[in-house]
């Protein structure tokens, strides 16, 4: 959320916010908040204080509580732009692309020249897979502000997703021309898997990586590029220096706990027995639409839907965050588990059909099939299962030290807080393996596994069995899926664009000397 506007200096104007803007702007938010609370109880109606404090809550990253809060200010000044801009970043920010461009619609009526509005706008065009309306866009956008680094860098996301490689790099370049110390940008280029960096890169980014003031985000993203630079020259106690001081930064920033994974696997065993299915045979409801393909991030789940959405007869979207939302409105950690149990058949049912309702705007074709690829969806199994019977679910398998190394020399744009220490990776995918082998128990045969050693050492076969298991007929495009030109949006975008390889298997082995607690977290 932006932290400066014409409102924000109004506030620190007026004496009794004063002191409150002041610490918002310091960062000193343990002080700001009591004094904005004392603030809006003496003066309910303020909109602009009312505005300052869902800053603070965005920060600290309690978006639900910002969103609330703007909404009540735009409730009492509809014509607060400020305010409506700050939820339309909230919006998006929570995976609600659609909600934001209608907040940001309304914002470019009343200022159609707005730059930082056009920019979010193109961004959640993305979120809606509008992807040629979002680079026309950001076109328009480059051509008034052509030294903007990263409108430039969001312009090669969106190349990069549409299978424009070519473009999408030189558009990254452009921006580190702008802004050589832009480590996202570096680490975009990396990213891609299929750009090598040369001497050059790399002493930019050392060079960089010295210079005072860098912000730790940038920091820790010139970590993962140089990472990935360094192990290309097989220089590999280098490349793991950087990973771990990457992964460091972003362990801190994280505070990652594995026991709050631990405990919710723990209650789902808990609660999904053979009795809490046949009790509830024949609720939810009943489409068969939905495919969910999860697991482990980095195990082939893009391959795995790119090989589906070569399919007539399916669509695929992107990672859909509706699971976790409907699942969040359970109540968290400490709820879930009795509230799910306690629900009527038609609640079951509402909740299946809210799910197809929310995810309406990603399906573009009218197959009878979409995929939904969020990975972390394996801990919601039980849910979906509960209110989406009949939904088609995949796991994604590989190898573990592959799949746990492959995640912790990657940095995941948001979520995945696992990811950045060796033990918490260990943990999460032997609790992964743990629900995932109750599951079998309970349902067998119900979750079609896909291991992806064995579709790399037998494609044919591989494709053949998994649309046997799914009821889909054969087709010959899905051996041929890096034919197609859909937009792919994850870590593996131009890896599901060649033909099928083994270029990642057993990448974790030079590393092995560092890799000991992941592989004592992992038992092997």
């Amino acid at each position: 959320m932006a932290s400066a506007s014409p409102d924000f200096v109004k506030a620190v104007n007026n004496p009794r916010l004063m002191a409150a803007a002041l610490a918002l702007h310091d960062n000193r938010l343990s002080e700001a908040e009591p004094l904005l609370r004392a603030h809006l109880k003496a003066d309910p109606f303020d909109v602009t204080a009312i505005r300052m404090l869902a800053e603070l809550a965005g920060r600290i990253g309690r978006l639900a509580d910002a969103e609330t809060l703007l909404r009540r200010a735009l409730e009492l000044s509809p014509g607060f732009g400020a305010a409506r801009a700050n939820l339309a970043t909230v919006l998006y920010r929570t995976n609600r692309p659609g909600d934001a461009i209608v907040e940001l619609d309304q914002l470019a009526r009343a200022d159609p020249d707005h730059e930082g509005y056009a920019n979010l706008r193109a961004a959640a065009l993305g979120g809606v897979g509008e992807y040629g309306e979002a680079l026309a866009l950001y076109e328009q956008i480059l051509i008034r502000f052509p030294d903007q680094p990263k409108i430039w860098m969001s312009y090669g996301h969106t190349l990069k997703t549409v299978g424009r490689q070519g473009d999408g790099i030189a558009a990254y370049r452009r921006a580190l021309e702008i802004a050589p110390g832009l480590g996202e940008v570096w680490w975009s280029l990396a990213n891609l898997k299929t750009v090598r960096f040369d001497a050059v890169d790399r002493a930019a980014m050392v060079a960089q990586l010295a210079e005072a003031g860098l912000s730790d985000d940038d920091r820790l993203h010139l970590h993962f590029a140089l990472g990935k630079a360094h192990e290309d020259a097989a220089a590999f106690d280098i490349s793991f220096a950087h990973y771990a001081a990457g992964n460091a930064i972003r362990a801190e920033q994280i505070g990652y706990d594995p026991d709050e994974t631990s405990g919710h696997v723990d209650r789902a065993i808990g609660l999904f027995t053979p009795d809490y299915f046949a009790a509830r045979a024949g609720q939810g409801c009943d489409a068969a639409d939905p495919i969910f393909i999860l697991g482990m991030p980095r195990a082939g789940s893009t391959l795995v839907e790119q090989i589906l959405a070569s399919h007539s007869q399916v669509e695929g979207t992107m990672e859909l965050p509706d699971i976790p939302a409907l699942y969040t409105r359970l109540g968290g950690a400490d709820h879930w588990a009795d509230r799910l149990a306690a629900l009527s058949g038609d609640e079951r049912r509402a909740l299946g059909e809210e799910f197809l309702t929310r995810t309406q705007i990603q399906r573009k074709t009218g197959k009878p099939f979409f995929i939904d690829k969020l990975p972390n969806n394996w801990m919601q199994i039980g849910f979906i299962l509960s209110i989406l019977p009949n939904a088609r679910i995949i796991d994604a398998r590989r190898d573990p030290m592959d799949c746990c190394f492959s995640n912790f020399k990657q940095h995941f744009a948001r979520g995945q807080g696992f990811t950045y220490t060796l033990d918490g990776l260990g943990r999460y995918y032997a609790d992964y393996v743990r629900m995932m082998d109750h599951f079998d128990a309970v349902l067998p045969g119900r979750i079609v596994r896909v291991v992806h050693e064995d579709l790399l050492d037998d494609p044919d076969g591989g494709i053949r069995q998994l649309l046997s298991q799914l009821d889909l007929g054969f087709e010959p495009e899905c051996l041929n899926f890096h034919e197609n030109d859909r937009a792919v949006r994850t870590a593996s975008s131009e890896q599901v664009r060649r033909p099928i390889n083994r270029d990642g298997v057993g990448q974790w082995r030079p590393y092995a000397a560092w890799l000991g607690p992941l592989q004592a977290a992992l038992a092997i």
